[in-house]
């Protein structure tokens, strides 16, 4: 199966989670504002791919773009996938359960990350 890491982004700008979902070689990356939880919703923004070397990763980033600190990983599978939809069942060593992925309307890179709940 193949991997999530959920990544504590200590960045100049601000705090923020990067949730990363291995998919074709590369990490697919939305950064949200805490760290989910179940019950939990909230708007989250699409980032470029990252590598997978994140799957691993801890410590500093290069170009002062902070620090980086593994909050959870483990190994997903993806229920259902479309363009403006993706669900995906965790399996991590803190986050297990069902976690829904919604593009919003209009918004190119703003997505909702919500319905995070136990299978």
């Amino acid at each position: 199966m193949p991997g999530f890491v959920i990544l504590r982004h200590d960045d100049p700008r601000g705090l923020h989670f990067d949730f990363m979902l291995e998919m074709g070689g590369v990490l697919k990356t939305w950064s949200v504002p805490q760290l989910p939880a179940q019950g939990e919703e909230m708007t989250c923004r699409a980032l470029p791919d990252h590598r997978t070397a994140y799957l691993e990763y801890e410590g500093p980033l290069s170009g002062s773009r902070g620090s980086v600190t593994r909050c959870d990983r483990g190994a997903y599978s993806i229920e259902h996938q479309s363009d403006s939809e993706l669900v995906v069942i965790l399996s991590g060593e803190k986050l297990t359960g069902r976690v829904t992925l919604q593009r919003v309307p209009g918004e190119p890179d703003l997505w909702r990350i919500c319905n995070i709940s136990a299978v």
